[in-house]
């Protein structure tokens, strides 16, 4: 079993075999702790977030609700949620969401646990322990498996990523907002207060 890890502070990996049942069953025995599982078998425990990252976490979790209630267009998911991706990776992106209609072609069973499917949308918060080429190569892997629009925002360089399939990464310096189109139709992420945490 190798473990690898970048600091105290950081996400700690490890090498080993899980089935979806023993992930499913790790994350319920141990709900004080975050994991994701990667498509090659790495295990990674992620610490806590920071104050600040939590702060501007919930902010941008609370727009997109905002939004989707008024239209009523899909679900909204938390960084709680883990979903298995159609390479068998189980990931948690900070902020997500899944239109109506793809959420509604899904089972009560296909549900419950960790739904197999990869979210329309995918935020991607970067904290001060993140490295940035990790949180990069995450964002190609949301694209990869279906995802149709992803955001990574960098709050310590004030920098958004913009991820569509089929297009290079688009990257945003300092900009005062982000527009969803057309995935998130008519959504505009307003980042006065991811900048200002």
């Amino acid at each position: 079993m190798a473990v690898t890890t970048e600091s105290a502070t950081s996400a700690v990996a490890l090498h080993l075999l899980l089935t979806d049942d023993q992930f499913a069953e790790l994350c319920a025995n141990n709900p004080d702790l975050r994991f994701e599982y990667t498509c090659t078998g790495d295990l990674i425990i992620m610490p806590p977030t920071s104050s600040d990252t939590g702060e501007r976490n919930a902010s941008l979790t609370a727009d997109l609700v905002i939004w989707n209630r008024s239209t009523g267009a899909g679900r909204v998911f938390d960084s709680s949620t883990g979903f298995i991706l159609p390479n068998g990776a189980k990931r948690s992106p900070d902020v997500s969401w899944i239109s109506h209609a793809r959420w509604e072609a899904l089972s009560d069973q296909e549900r419950q646990g960790f739904a197999r499917i990869c979210p329309d949308f995918v935020l991607e918060l970067r904290s001060p322990t993140d490295r940035l080429s990790s949180l990069q190569d995450k964002m190609q892997e949301y694209l990869d498996n279906g995802v149709r629009l992803g955001w990574l925002i960098d709050p310590t360089d004030r920098v958004v990523y913009v991820y569509r399939p089929g297009e290079a990464v688009e990257r945003l310096e300092s900009p005062t907002e982000v527009a969803g189109e057309p995935v998130l139709s008519g959504f505009e992420l307003r980042l006065a207060t991811v900048w200002s945490v």
